[in-house]
């Protein structure tokens, strides 16, 4: 969760540095990889999702956010087995931590190697836990110049708002941030344990999607909303806590049984 979250906090200023680039409207004449392919496509799909749906583009919006999700879980799966196996070993971590507790370079050092050499044994790719994040940047960046750079998107409205403007009472901001929190906060719960860091991104990460999404285009946030609702869904099925809670806590009691049946089988040989 920790080597996630770094990730996390470090790519949104990227994004929005990239999405800043490019300020002409994009059209069906324009040229490139990315505003005459990728960009242009992802508005002309908007634009056909919403026709789908009665023509409006807020909710042919909200169609393409959930049809993308849904194409991303097969990466969210991975992401999800890769960061329970990663917690799975957090005990192994920890030991090799403690045979080098000066906290010097050299130190550092070993304990970085140790670990990638049982993450490696163990099969677990730290890489996994990124590739969702890295699948959905390009996704962002393009529906934020869809929308910000077409100059049909750009006046489309969704029941209060203008979507190429920013939300006027500021609630898409609102539940931007708390579906963030909420999404966090169940990844997290499903963890051995906490550090510093993560409570701090339980925290950090909402409040920063908020403000952003307070001066970003109202389809953006639409967009992270709808995301983050469906991320909620998403953890719940394939990687739901509580679930998994209650299966370490039925594999601790199977292993204390295991050790007080061994004990009781020592003391009956012995009095024998």
């Amino acid at each position: 969760m920790k080597h996630f979250s770094k990730k996390s906090f470090a790519l949104i200023p990227l994004a929005l540095l990239l999405t800043a680039c490019g300020r002409g409207d994009i059209t069906h004449e324009s040229t490139g990889l990315w505003e005459g392919g990728i960009v242009y496509s992802f508005i002309r799909l908007i634009i056909w999702l919403s026709d789908i749906c009665g023509g409006n583009y807020g909710v042919g919006i909200i169609v393409f956010t959930i049809l993308v999700s849904i194409l991303l879980m097969p990466l969210m799966h991975l992401q999800y087995k890769s960061m329970r196996k990663m917690t799975d070993l957090q005990p192994e971590v920890e030991e090799i931590k403690a045979k080098y507790p000066f906290g010097d370079r050299e130190s550092q050092i070993k304990i970085q190697e140790e670990t990638q050499a049982l993450y490696k044994a163990k099969g677990v790719n730290t890489f996994a836990g990124c590739l969702p994040l890295l699948a959905q940047m390009p996704v962002l960046m393009a529906i934020y110049q869809a929308v910000f750079r077409s100059p049909v998107l750009r006046v489309g409205s969704f029941l209060w708002m203008n979507l190429g403007k920013p939300d006027p009472y500021f609630i898409l901001p609102i539940l931007a941030g708390v579906f963030t929190y909420i999404s966090t906060w169940l990844s997290a719960k499903s963890q051995m344990q906490e550090n510093g860091m993560t409570k701090a991104m339980q925290i950090v990460m909402p409040v920063m999607i908020a403000l952003m999404a307070i001066n970003l285009p109202s389809a953006v946030s639409l967009y992270w909303v709808t995301r983050n609702i469906f991320s909620v869904g998403q953890i719940m099925v394939l990687n739901n806590p509580y679930k998994i809670i209650e299966e370490r806590q039925r594999q601790e009691k199977i292993k204390k049984d295991k050790a007080r049946a061994v004990r009781k089988a020592w003391h009956r040989k012995k009095k024998k």
